[in-house]
């Protein structure tokens, strides 16, 4: 997803489904050699590559996909190898990690500021300043080398927008190199 210059790479995004009846953790053990951990089941997927994580209310939330249509088909795939129905399976979007790059160098250490907008820290043991977005609700990690990775976002779009507006907030400031 290009916007105004950056290009916005959804690294993985995580999506909740909740079937009709919820899901059994003893079937998922039993038919499908799910892993019990704790209050929920694991099981991973070949195809689609999925992780499926069952919650303690039966719920599936599939990890380690970056597109939603992915995630269902990993979800309908758990339910048809239970032999369950796939009807009325509703779909619960989590938050978004993607990644994206300035495409210049970023002054990262001097960055321990409030901008408008939200405020940054420079975190030594990740060596990258680390943005609390307030504007766009998440969290971006910025790295000397103009890499960037948001989390806690709640749609594609929203990265890029953030993307967007800091490239201009480190402009303004003289932190691009």
């Amino acid at each position: 997803m290009a916007t105004s210059g950056v290009d916005v790479r959804v690294e993985n995004q995580l999506v909740r489904f909740v079937p009709t009846s919820p899901v059994d953790h003893d079937a998922v053990i039993s038919q499908l050699a799910g892993q019990k951990n704790g209050n929920i089941v694991v099981k991973a997927l070949e195809k689609p590559r999925a992780t499926i994580i069952i919650d303690e209310a039966g719920r599936i939330v599939v990890h380690g996909t970056h597109r939603v249509e992915v995630a269902r088909a990993a979800a309908k795939e758990l339910l048809l190898r239970l032999g369950l129905d796939d009807t009325g399976l509703q779909t619960e979007l989590g938050p978004v990690i993607a990644s994206f790059n300035f495409d210049s160098g970023v002054n990262v250490e001097a960055m321990d500021k409030t901008f408008t907008g939200g405020n940054s820290t420079y975190d030594q043991r990740l060596e990258c300043a680390i943005i609390q977005d307030t504007r766009h609700n998440l969290k971006l990690y910025v790295w000397a080398n103009g890499k960037c990775v948001a989390s806690d976002a709640r749609h594609p779009n929203m990265v890029a927008m953030s993307a967007v507006f800091w490239k201009t907030q480190l402009q303004e400031n003289n932190l691009l190199l």
